[in-house]
Order: C-alpha cells, then sequence, then structure tokens
C-alpha cells in the first residue's frame, strides 16, 4: 500500500512513514490538549508589599549613604558605563612627560637633580645616587665612572651617555 502511494505522490517509503509519524503525533498532541483544556488553571496569587518595604528600606539607605558621601567628598559617584565608554585620551598611569635633553647638553659635574631626573630612565632615587657618588668623588673624570651608581648598568649608562659630557 504504502508502494501505491508514494508512486502517486512522487516520495519514497521512508518519507512518507516520516509524514504519517509526524501526523499521528500531531493528532495525538491535539487530543492531549483538547482533554485537558476543559480544567482550568489555578492562578497563584502573591502578596509582594513585604519585598516592597524592603526594597524601599534599602533604597532609602543606599540614597541617604550617596548623599553622606557627596557631602563628605570622600568619593566621587560616577556612571560605571560612562566611565568604560570614556575613549578621552587621558591617561592616568602616564607620568608627568619632560622634555628629553639634548645631546651634550648636561654637564655630569655641575648638573642638579631636574636636570638628572630628564635622563631617560633615571628617576628620583637614581639622580640622588649620582650627586651622591659625585659628592663623595669631588666630581666625575670620565663619564664610566657613572656606572659605579647602583640602578645603572651597561644598558642604562649607553641610553644617556649620548646626553652627557664631563667638564
Amino acid at each position: 500500500m504504502l508502494k501505491k502511494i508514494s508512486r502517486k505522490i512522487g516520495f519514497t517509503e521512508t518519507e512518507i512513514k516520516v509524514i504519517l509519524f509526524l501526523a499521528v503525533g500531531f493528532l495525538i498532541g491535539f487530543g492531549i490538549k483538547i482533554y485537558n483544556d476543559n480544567s482550568k488553571p489555578e492562578y497563584k496569587s502573591y502578596d509582594y508589599s513585604k519585598e516592597d518595604s524592603l526594597f524601599n528600606y534599602y533604597n532609602s539607605r543606599s540614597e541617604k549613604n550617596l548623599n553622606d558621601k557627596k557631602n563628605s567628598k570622600e568619593d566621587k559617584i560616577v556612571d560605571s558605563k560612562e566611565e568604560v565608554l570614556d575613549f578621552s585620551s587621558r591617561n592616568f598611569y602616564k607620568k608627568k612627560s619632560l622634555l628629553p635633553p639634548e645631546e651634550k647638553s648636561i654637564n655630569l659635574n655641575e648638573a642638579d637633580l631636574e636636570t638628572l631626573i630628564r635622563l631617560p630612565g633615571i628617576g628620583q632615587i637614581t639622580a640622588k645616587k649620582i650627586i651622591d657618588l659625585r659628592s663623595k668623588k669631588t666630581k666625575f673624570e670620565n663619564l664610566e665612572e657613572l656606572m659605579e651608581v647602583k640602578g645603572i648598568g651597561a644598558v642604562k649608562f649607553n641610553k644617556i651617555k649620548k646626553f652627557l659630557y664631563i667638564k
């Protein structure tokens, strides 16, 4: 019988079996739905007034805390979405940029702390160590003596020697 139907419709026997299976499943599901529709679903009601009062209580407390913080100026309130999407050119971790010195522009025997800090890779502590070593030796005889300072190795020395001279 399936062969005759499949020839007339143009489907294979397997396709006809699948279609019949789906049709039977649909009819069974439709019958179950009609049978269960006689009973109406029970609607449960829930009283949310307790949760509402808790929400209002904590909301008023948080607003009070925020107002206290605004008044005490301890913290600033920032919209987190705005802060995340802030693509301004500010860089909070960038050090104050100092202009690098010109080549052979710093006399190592006369340079002060601020001048030495302008050298690449030299911070305030290393600059202080250079000045301490200079005062201990009274003056530098050659630039290589600078490598006696703790924190200045060959790599750092090669970076800064082009800016220094001795007089």
